[in-house]
């Protein structure tokens, strides 16, 4: 790589350090198996280093990059081959603590999550496990502020109503 590439792609590998589980996570929760997760993630953080520079100087980065990943994914279901390429180095793949607590958990959240419509699970996806702010995710998706917050109460107000009554059931 020249100077000038490095120069072009600066940031770009401690950015994709810090956000890659965080990405992988959120299209897993958002309908994905784990690795078409990674596949997906993998393409959009592609499509982001060949053009890092405006990337890098858009107004909000993860709003810009959570958006290119998620035209991916939407692209990749409309598709059979996805064009994946080889990686001599794959993700850290690392659990941490009990595993039949994390299988437990992440059983009960994809169960909420999948009571949801699409654009209420995407926007509790992107603002609570992607952490991204109301206005990252009004970004993300080219939706008013407003339509996010009444999208996460009716959200979470559902999520609450169904448990309550899965409560009373049992």
């Amino acid at each position: 790589m020249s100077g000038q590439e490095h120069e072009a792609h600066e940031g770009f590998d401690a950015y994709m350090s810090a956000r890659w589980s965080s990405l992988v996570r959120s299209l897993v929760l958002l309908g994905c198996s784990p690795h078409e997760a990674e596949d997906v993630v993998q393409t959009g953080l592609i499509r982001c280093l060949s053009s890092w520079d405006r990337v890098r100087r858009a107004d909000d980065v993860d709003a810009y990059v959570y958006r290119t990943i998620l035209n991916c994914w939407s692209k990749s279901r409309r598709r059979k081959w996805w064009g994946e390429r080889p990686t001599e180095t794959l993700p850290d793949d690392a659990h941490h603590g009990d595993p039949a607590d994390v299988v437990v958990l992440r059983r009960t959240v994809v169960a909420a999550l999948d009571r949801l419509s699409p654009e209420h699970r995407t926007v509790l996806v992107l603002r609570f496990v992607a952490d991204l702010t109301e206005a990252q995710v009004a970004a993300t998706l080219g939706i008013p502020v407003g339509t996010v917050k009444s999208r996460v109460a009716r959200a979470l107000d559902r999520i609450q109503l169904t448990d309550l009554r899965e409560e009373e059931a049992s």
